[in-house]
């Protein structure tokens, strides 16, 4: 089993699987088999009964999560005395190589879209924040895409805290993995959603905060809940 970690509790580590499908409770299941087919990766193999035990109590416990922060957040502008716009929640989904994040972030996605309160979901891969292949290129980075280096970081944190400021429309660049590059003047627009679930190989790093000059920014800084999918043991 993988590790799942929120930022505002302890590490949820590994427990057996059938434990773990009990934490479902009575999460009914809103997917079919026809919905995986679609969802499913290239040569991935993940069945309905996957599902049932291991990603529905996942997306239990992120709605039961994500329904607590709405109501702090509503009891915070009530004491204030003030409206302010509607902060998503925002989830960072990592892992290695070939572990299945796509699968799983989509999987996740449409199960917690479904969920009785109906939330409005979005998902955005951090591909679409690589640089074009033009400027890889000219920096000598084509043979490290892929590589944190070969991502627009700047990009990338400009976009988290649009969203995390509850701007409307924030845009973020698209990848096509036909062009194998970034796709010129083509955005997917994020429209102030409730949950947001950000996909990609790196967002967990970290790197090294100095105090002089000021501590960087990281992306990981935005996220409300961590998931990490192991390329062994998948997501649990």
């Amino acid at each position: 089993m993988g590790t799942i970690h929120s930022s505002d509790s302890p590490v949820i580590c590994a427990s057996p699987r059938k434990e773990w499908s009990r934490l479902r409770a009575d999460t009914p299941l809103l997917l079919s088999e026809a919905d995986l087919t679609v969802l499913r990766g290239v040569n991935e193999n993940v069945a309905l009964d996957e599902v049932v035990d291991i990603y529905l109590p996942l997306a239990r416990l992120l709605t039961l999560y994500f329904a607590a922060s709405q109501s702090l957040f509503s009891a915070t502008a009530e004491f204030l005395g003030h409206t302010s716009a509607k902060v998503p929640y925002v989830i960072g989904l990592a892992g290695s190589v070939a572990a299945g994040k796509s699968t799983t972030a989509r999987i996740l996605r449409e199960l917690v879209a479904r969920m009785p309160s109906r939330p409005k979901v979005d998902l955005i891969s951090t591909d679409g924040f690589l640089f074009p292949n033009r400027i890889l290129e000219e920096r000598g980075l084509t043979e490290r895409k892929g590589f944190p280096e070969s991502f627009d970081l700047h990009a990338l944190i400009r976009f988290l805290s649009d969203v995390k400021s509850g701007l409307r429309k924030a845009q973020a660049p698209v990848y096509s993995h036909v062009l194998y590059d970034i796709v010129p003047d083509r955005y997917t627009e994020i429209d102030r959603p409730d949950v947001i679930i950000i996909e990609g190989l790196n967002i967990l790093q970290t790197g090294t905060r100095s105090p002089n000059p000021p501590a960087s920014i990281f992306v990981s800084d935005f996220f409300d809940f961590t998931i990490y999918v192991d390329a062994d043991e998948q997501l649990l």
